[in-house]
């Protein structure tokens, strides 16, 4: 999931796991040798040895595990770890495979919170070892059972069969200080029976943009997954990072998740009899006794006014939950929507069943703001395209209705879908959109359209989304043709350039392909849709038609142009801010309160693929510091952060060579993570 350029470019891709490569062996000390030791697979729930293998006792035994979820479900009876269909059954046990000299990369010590653990702040060395001793899965802590879960899933429009947690591994649930109740999983920590033809881990680059973009959500204010730690090691596996027959060696990493739960749409799809299109099926068929048994845990634990509300006819309960559910989902895709997130790859197995955003595959921030900005390298058709994922959520929460009849009549779950789903995300969508343009005295019909007018203004002017709207709030309504002329020149100066836009529009075919495909789509349509979409080629023919005109656009040329559409929104924008003036008795005070809501709303900062890039780099050359001050940063998106690039960690303290210090100075200082993407970002590709 991470991102790549071609041809001896910057290169960190994520692609199909390819077989385990040959670990590196080291001098290791009395703490390296304890931390390549092999985890034992832990007792059955119920026996008298508990958890095999178990430790814990520094900061880390102050966990508390209480793992409802496997008392609650089926587990697998079988203790093959291999990959393997896996029927009536919810986990199968599994085992951490080890890895060689786990270090830490970073922790999130606000994740870390809710499990009710603070760093010690006397021997952060000594927290760092145990972190990454027990996080990377080489010793399990004391009431941990690893278990991987089971889930089915419908990808990219189709039907897969079983999928299930084949990178990572449920260690069990802890309780909070408060009682709350936190899964904690470790993603790429080795095989489980959902593995497949993959080898279960997961690499340094696509490890570091989770743990990262896991943060920067939650401190959006978006719901999601956690990340606690980012662990690597000397343990390699081998990517063919452009399928093109040149692999490379890179280190394994493990990531700590933490979540209420991952249960997610796909783990109600095990039950599915034969699809019709692709010919699989779940591999639980016919056991609706565990799909009450499902609904019974998913409710009870997650949605208990709703168990409680309900406790006596199910099917109300059950559709009170499937409405809660669809709410939910609508509500998160419009926070993404208003921050410029793209998913990557909305499959149904990766939709939460409480409404988090989970699993950061292929995901990115929108820079240059497209409707139709694809993030994902492999979606050749642009089926999770920015503007496609609200309907695309939708069609999900569709597959999720099927996957709960008979529990809940599809014709009862079909209504209450089309009732509140594209209602809920307008709704959600408006007042979010109303808040970052500091629309905070009136509701006004017009807004929708004042709103729909900036998007359409920023896709005429390459406008940069992030920036545009925290600039927004600089905005006077003084109509001083001067401060007009200064806020013109600052918007436009987040507007794409010559430069960038030619990089944008460039043809991404050859002509004699585009020629041929074009000749075949009128001598053979039956053969041309086997091959090629015509949304495709209209797609290419707009963009030879747009790199055309450009090589004739000057810069002076552009920059009028988008001051005259700027001048044009603003004037509207103003028109609507005076209303809202007109309205209250304090204008002052009105003013006050419009920028601080604005300032709450519009991050300064978001995990841009060009600084995940640079901390990537930095991390690959053994320095880790980039990592942790990005993190940082995250921590506060609305906020300046005046020196800031400043603040990093004592590379001797690090461990990191003169190479890797060189390398992290070099990443530190380059753009401002609040800049837009330098030309080379256009070329990252996430797949």
């Amino acid at each position: 999931m991470a991102a790549a350029l071609r041809s001896g470019r910057r290169c960190s891709l994520l692609l199909l796991p390819a077989a385990t490569g040959p670990g590196r062996s080291g001098r290791l000390g009395s703490l390296g040798a304890a931390m390549e030791q092999p985890a034992a697979l832990p007792a059955r729930p119920g026996s008298p040895e508990g958890g095999a293998q178990a430790g814990g006792g520094g900061w880390l035994g102050a966990l508390r595990f209480d793992n409802l979820a496997l008392r609650s479900l089926p587990v697998d009876a079988s203790e093959d770890g291999g990959p393997r269909a896996v029927s009536g059954a919810c986990f199968s046990r599994v085992r951490p495979s080890p890895l060689q000299n786990p270090r830490l990369v970073a922790m999130s010590l606000p994740a870390l919170a809710l499990l009710g653990l603070e760093a010690p702040a006397a021997d952060r060395e000594a927290a760092e070892a145990e972190a990454a001793l027990y996080f990377s899965g080489n010793r399990l802590l004391t009431g941990s059972e690893p278990a991987a879960h089971c889930y089915c899933g419908h990808q990219f429009g189709s039907f897969a069969g079983q999928l299930g947690d084949g990178a990572a591994m449920y260690l069990g649930e802890v309780l909070g200080s408060g009682g709350e109740r936190w899964e904690i999983q470790l993603k790429g920590a080795g095989l489980t029976p959902f593995s497949r033809q993959a080898d279960g881990r997961k690499v340094l680059r696509s490890s570091i943009r989770e743990f990262l973009c896991s943060e920067a959500m939650f401190h959006l204010g978006i719901p999601t997954t956690r990340a606690g730690t980012c662990v690597t090691s000397d343990s390699k596996v081998i990517r063919d990072i452009f399928y093109d027959g040149n692999p490379k060696s890179e280190k394994c990493t493990v990531v700590l998740r933490i979540a209420s739960t991952f249960i997610r749409f796909g783990s109600f799809e095990i039950f599915k009899p034969t699809d019709e299109y692709t010919g699989r099926k779940g591999p639980s068929v016919n056991r609706n006794d565990i799909r009450i048994q499902m609904l019974d845990y998913v409710i009870s634990t997650f949605y208990p006014e709703i168990q409680e509300a309900y406790s006596d006819n199910s099917i109300q309960r059950n559709a009170a939950f499937f409405k809660e559910i669809t709410k939910r989902t609508a509500r998160l895709v419009a926070e993404w929507q208003c921050v410029g997130f793209c998913h990557g790859v909305l499959n149904t197995d990766n939709m939460s069943i409480v409404g988090l955003t989970i699993d950061y595959g292929p995901f990115g921030f929108m820079d240059r703001y497209d409707p139709e900005h694809i993030c994902n390298g492999s979606d050749n058709t642009g089926r999770y395209a920015y503007n496609k994922q609200p309907e695309i959520c939708k069609w999900n929460l569709g597959k999720l209705a099927e996957a709960l009849v008979p529990e809940l009549p599809l014709e009862i779950s079909e209504l209450i879908l089309e009732e509140e789903y594209d209602a809920e995300f307008e709704k959600h969508y408006l007042q979010k959109m109303r808040k970052k343009l500091g629309l905070i005295q009136l509701e006004l019909e017009e807004d929708s359209k004042l709103v729909s007018e900036l998007l359409e203004t920023m896709h005429l002017t390459g406008g940069d989304f992030t920036n545009i709207f925290y600039l927004l709030s600089s905005f006077s309504i003084d109509s001083d043709p001067s401060k007009l002329e200064d806020f013109l020149e600052k918007l436009t100066s987040q507007c794409a350039s010559v430069e960038e836009l030619k990089v944008a529009f460039k043809p991404q075919m050859d002509p004699r392909q585009l020629s041929m495909m074009l000749m075949l789509a009128q001598s053979n349509p039956q053969l041309f849709a086997l091959i090629g979409t015509k949304a495709n080629i209209n797609k290419e023919l707009e963009r030879i038609e747009q790199f055309s005109k450009l090589q004739q656009l000057t810069a002076a040329d552009l920059l009028s142009r988008n001051k005259r559409n700027w001048k044009e929104w603003l004037e509207k924008y103003r028109v609507r801010l005076q209303k809202e003036i007109e309205s209250v008795s304090d204008a002052d005070a009105w003013n006050t309160d419009h920028v601080k809501v604005m300032n709450s709303n519009n991050p300064k900062y978001i995990l841009r693929n060009y600084i995940a890039q640079n901390a990537i780099e930095a991390a690959e050359n053994g320095d880790f510091s980039e990592v942790r001050n990005v993190l940082k940063l995250l921590e506060n998106p609305f906020q300046e952060a005046e020196g800031f690039r400043e603040v990093k960690e004592d590379a001797e303290e690090e461990g990191a060579s003169a190479t890797a210090a060189a390398c992290a100075q070099e990443t530190r200082s380059r753009l401002p993570y609040c800049s837009k993407p330098p030309l080379w970002a256009s070329e990252l590709c996430v797949t």
